[in-house]
């Protein structure tokens, strides 16, 4: 088996966990100030979250630069819709409203996390 499970630097944990799980419906597994762990209905991780300059990461001392740069969090989800309506309703900085890409063949929408970090949503199909 192969799999990524990214980790990101962000200001503030417990509100970056509430944002992405009010987003994409996932839950907690970690609970702490300085890091979380995000995972879907089946426990399997999604996303890491870790406060900037918690700990001794070379990548994670600085957070006064652009995060995310070169970096798309990419997510893939069943109910494309209701993953919208989340994003709607949480007043986020949307980059690009629901629309089919005609390189994946898929619907997706694209926006900002509340560190700046771009996210992409797609549909399952």
């Amino acid at each position: 088996m192969l799999r990524s499970e990214p980790i990101i630097a962000v200001r503030d944990v417990e509100a970056s966990a509430s944002w992405y799980m009010e987003l994409l419906g996932c839950n907690r597994s970690h609970r702490g100030p300085l890091f979380e762990i995000l995972t879907d209905e089946a426990g399997e991780q999604l996303l890491s979250l870790h406060r900037w300059d918690a700990h001794d990461h070379p990548t994670f001392k600085n957070p006064e630069i652009a995060p995310g740069n070169g970096l798309i969090l990419y997510f893939v989800v069943d109910d494309l819709e209701k993953t919208w309506k989340n994003a709607e309703e949480l007043k986020t900085k949307v980059e690009a409203r629901p629309h089919l890409n005609t390189n994946s063949g898929r619907m997706e929408f694209s926006l900002r996390d509340p560190d700046g970090y771009f996210i992409s949503v797609c549909s399952d199909n």
